[in-house]
Parts: C-alpha cells; structure tokens; sequence
C-alpha cells in the first residue's frame, strides 16, 4: 500500500529557480511537470526545501554572471543544489565544466533539455515521494503539463537547436542542432493549452521559419489528417484551432526567410496575430557575412515593405547588435538608416559582448568596450523614436486588449496588451478606470479600449 503522505511526513520540496529566455523556461516546466508527477513539492525560494534546482543561461556575460550569483546564493542558503540549462554545458579552463569549477560543491550538472538526468539527479538526492502510478499533477493543463507564466498566456516549444553558426553564438554547442517535435505533439500540447483557458499562445524556437527542415517536412497526423511538419501549416493549424477558444497565436524567433510571405495573408486575416519578432541582428551585408547570418540582409527593406503592403497594421520587432568586431563608423550609420527607413516598430539593442567559445571573438577590429556601448545608445535613441513615432499613431484607435492585471475587477483600471506588445519584451497598455461603473475588467479576458494617449514604451487607454 502507498505511503500516505501527513503533516509529519510532508512531501520532499524542491526549490526551483528559472533563469534566461523563453526555451529555458519551458525546460523549467517539464522539469516542473516530472516533479509535481512524482509528488514532490515545488517553490520559488531556497529556505526550507531539501534541495535547489538551478536552470542556468549561459549565453552572453551578464547571464553568465547572473547564474553563477544565483548558484552561489542557493549553495549558501540551501547547500543542496543541481544546476541544469545552457551554463551547465559551458567548459571551463582546461576543458573541465565551468559550473563544477567554480561551484565544486553542486550536487550535479547538467546540460540543456535535461528533464531526466534533472530527475535523475534528484532521485539521488532526494527520494521519491509518490507511488507513480497513483500520481496526480495538480494545476497543470493535461498534457501540456505546468507553466511558469500567467495562466492565460504560454510559451510552446516546436523545436530545438539550431542549424545556423552565427560567429557571435553558441547556443548550438549548448543545445545541438535543430531537432523539430512532431507536429501532432505540439498541436497537442497547444489544444491542451486552449482547453485550459490560455488565451495567447506564444510559438518559440531558435529559428521558427526552420520547423520542419531537419525532417524534410515530413507528414504527420492531427485529428487523423496528414499534416506536414512545416511552419506555414503549423500556422494554419494553431490559428485555427486558436479560433475555437477566441484565443491568440503570436509567433517569435522568426528568420526573414522567403517562405514568411506566405504566413503573411494569415495575419491580414486575422488568423494569427499581426506580428513578427524577427532577429535582423544588423542590415549592412559585410557585418551580416561576418555574423554569418543566413539571409544577407540586402533585400529585408523590401522584404518588410511587402509584408506591411499585405497587412498593413502588422508589428515587428527585432533585435540588433551594435559594435561587432569590424563594424565601421559607415556600417553602423547604415544600421542606424535601415532603422529609419524600416521603421522597426521594436526594437532591442545589444552592446557586442565577446561570448566565450563564440568564433567572433577571433575576428580582426574587435572594438573598445566604451564604443560599443556608445554605439548601443545612439542605436536606441533612433529605435525609440522610430516606436514613439508609430506608438503615437494609435491614439485614437480602438484596439481588444488582453488583460494581464486588473486590481479590484479593474475598478481603478489595470494593465494589460495588444497583439502589438508581447508579453515581457514589449510595452503594455495602461488602462483607464472604465467610463462606465458596471464595466469590470478580468486577468485573462479580452477589453475593447480606445487609445488615448502614448507614453514612453506604453499606451494609455479606456476600456468600454
């Protein structure tokens, strides 16, 4: 007979902190998923659980940094910790692990998409509290498992690694190259999601426009319907499928490959939301051949004309990087052109940070640290006013606003977003105490509101 679990004999805890972007996170939640399973207790904080797991980034210095602090800060409350994710497949000097070095005391280590060398980990540590045939997973959506965000908007991975060697990365040495997930899981995962009340489902990767190219687009099955492993149809299925629950498709990481035209009439249809995030990184061909980059960058101004020609409100967002090794005072007044011209509705700037392992670091003209940073601050000026600019169009429109926060039913106003805003990249929309005194506003229901105003990064408006 299972151990019936008391007060005097609690569930192990474990403590679990996240760090780093949306592909970690959802790493974080299938480590979260197998936890809950198994009956184990799960927290944010280190005091009080028997022992801490770390999901690490490893990309640029200041992430690095940042794990490393958090590891150090769990060891000294805790004692007891397992650090996975992108830091953990770092070597350190002489080829050893970097984490282990410095950290000798951790528990284990592990890589990136680790859930079962993660358990395993724990396992050794820290016995397993639950007969798992009789488990439950409390506050979970099926299928799709436990999430970090909010519960009406979620992150879904289609797939992992990357193909591509951009000079100035390393995630595929952390992470490997592409390997896409069926297209019936994910379609699975994303109907559980719906189904569980998520009203905006953010599609993720490192190269979103690649889904599929590793398997050849093969054929899989949905609902008893082939269905290929390709981004376009994926989009297809998801902004159906979303249509059903009045619900959101956003997707990010997307290359400005050719083959995005085709997802562009879905977005003038309303079928996904109008909305690219797309990683430009830079617009000058030579810096781009030098990131090596797959697309050259020559044709992104028209590239961005026409998908505005075919859904003229459409939003897109970018990342850029300023001071890359070689990059001449023309070059960069270049970017600072495309900038203008493309009118890059959001825009986030990097000062170039020489990764460890990254090939760029071996490039001639590595820059000083005090010119990329000045170089990172002219590009924003130009971002941010290129974004007021557009922001300040919108006043006067009447825009569905998905609410994030909504104190007292939202008596006094809340805060919510667009399909222009993100969620945690972007800015937010303000809203207003509504005009009318029977109007509430609810964390995850949709308002109408009119814009009234811009401010900064954000816009003000009434819902009615």
């Amino acid at each position: 007979m299972t151990e019936v679990l008391s007060k005097t004999n609690p569930a192990p805890r474990v403590g679990f902190v996240s760090l780093g972007c949306a592909k970690a996170l959802t790493d974080s939640e299938l480590i979260l998923t197998q936890l809950s399973a198994e009956g184990y207790q799960t927290s944010k904080t280190f005091q009080g659980a028997d022992l801490v797991i770390v999901n690490t980034c490893g990309f640029i210095d200041d992430a690095v940094r940042e794990s490393l602090d958090t590891i150090g800060e769990a060891l000294a409350e805790n004692g007891k910790v397992i650090v996975t994710g992108c830091l953990g497949a770092r070597q350190g000097e002489g080829g050893g692990n970097l984490v282990k070095q410095l950290h000798p005391s951790v528990l284990a280590v592990t890589g990136p998409q680790a859930t079962q060398e993660v358990m395993d980990a724990v396992h050794a540590n820290l016995a397993k509290p639950h007969d798992p045939f009789v488990d439950l997973v409390p506050n979970a959506f099926g299928v799709a498992g436990i999430k970090l965000t909010p519960r009406h908007y979620a992150y879904i991975k289609i797939s992992e690694g990357c193909n591509h060697r951009c000079t100035f990365c390393i995630i595929p040495s952390m992470r490997g190259n592409l390997v896409s997930r069926p297209i019936g899981d994910v379609l699975r995962e994303a109907r559980a999601l719906f189904e569980g009340g998520v009203k905006e489902l953010l599609v993720i990767s490192q190269d979103t426009s690649a889904y599929g190219v590793d398997v050849k687009y093969r054929t899989g099955f949905w609902d008893g319907k082939p269905i290929k492993t390709r981004t376009l149809e994926l989009a297809q299925a998801l902004g159906d499928m979303a249509s059903g629950y009045g619900a959101w498709v956003r997707l990010h990481y997307v290359y400005p490959y050719p083959s995005v035209d085709e997802i562009i009439p879905m977005m003038a249809s309303g079928k996904i939301l109008p909305y690219l995030d797309v990683p430009f990184q830079h617009s000058h061909p030579d810096v781009l051949k030098r990131m090596k980059r797959p697309a050259s960058g020559e044709r992104n101004l028209e590239r961005i004309q026409r998908w505005r020609d075919a859904c003229p409100e459409i939003v897109v967002r970018s990342t850029f990087i300023a001071g890359f090794p070689g990059e001449t005072e023309s070059e960069f007044q270049h970017l600072l052109d495309f900038m203008r011209e493309a009118r890059i509705d959001r825009a986030g700037c990097f000062a170039y940070s020489p990764v460890a392992g990254a090939a760029a670091n071996e490039l001639d003209g590595m820059l000083p640290m005090e010119l990329r940073e000045e170089r990172r601050v002219r590009f924003m000026e130009v971002a941010e006013a290129v974004s007021a600019a557009k922001l300040q169009q919108r006043v006067g429109a009447t825009m569905q606003v998905l609410v994030d926060a909504a104190p007292g039913l939202g008596k006094r106003g809340g805060v919510g977003r667009s399909y222009a805003e993100a969620p945690e990249i972007d800015g937010v929309v303000k809203l207003l105490a509504p005009e009318k005194i029977s109007k509430t506003l609810k964390v995850g229901e949709f308002t109408k509101a009119r814009i009234v105003a811009a401010q900064g990064h954000d816009l003000v408006a009434q819902p009615f």
